[in-house]
């Protein structure tokens, strides 16, 4: 699926009320392509692109956790760094529910829901991330400096290189 056209979204809204300097790309979304699919389409490292992933705690708390594209999240890490018992992901439809996006164009910015925000500690290293902007097949290109300005992640280390 090809979009046409620019979608406005609340990613996008709420990029542009923290007047945030981004680019838009469009791309020709496939389900299931991931990170892999968006990098090759767009000719980048996938170490630049970044997964928004929607978890929740055993108590079933909802949280968001930042990866970079070619990487996995370590539950148990960050299960450890929460205090938790265990965290994994949430559900399709759960997931959906809570950012209010639907699963392939999940955005960080925008979410339906207030939900603490976690971000790979690496993420923030980079010169830029390319991440989605709130529709599938649409990335926003942007500084990691201006996602720590607008979201206030807490910085982890809980990557798995795959």
């Amino acid at each position: 699926m090809l979009l046409t056209k620019v979608p406005v979204t609340c990613a996008t809204r709420m990029l542009k009320a923290n007047k945030v300097p981004y680019v838009e790309h469009l791309y020709d979304y496939v389900d299931k392509g991931g990170t892999s699919h968006l990098a090759e389409v767009m000719g980048i490292d996938e170490h630049l692109t970044v997964k928004t992933l929607i978890f929740e705690t055993d108590a079933k708390k909802p949280f968001v956790i930042l990866m970079h594209g070619d990487w996995s999240v370590s539950t148990k890490n960050l299960a450890r760094h929460l205090g938790v018992k265990s965290v994994a992901p949430c559900e399709p439809a759960q997931a959906e529910h809570n950012s209010g996006y639907h699963c392939g164009g999940t955005s960080p910015f925008g979410t339906r829901r207030q939900m603490p925000i976690y971000v790979e500690k690496s993420i923030l290293e980079l010169p830029k991330i390319y991440i989605n902007g709130g529709h599938r097949g649409f990335c926003v290109e942007m500084s990691p400096a201006d996602l720590v300005r607008v979201l206030h992640p807490e910085p982890v280390e809980v990557g798995l290189k795959d």
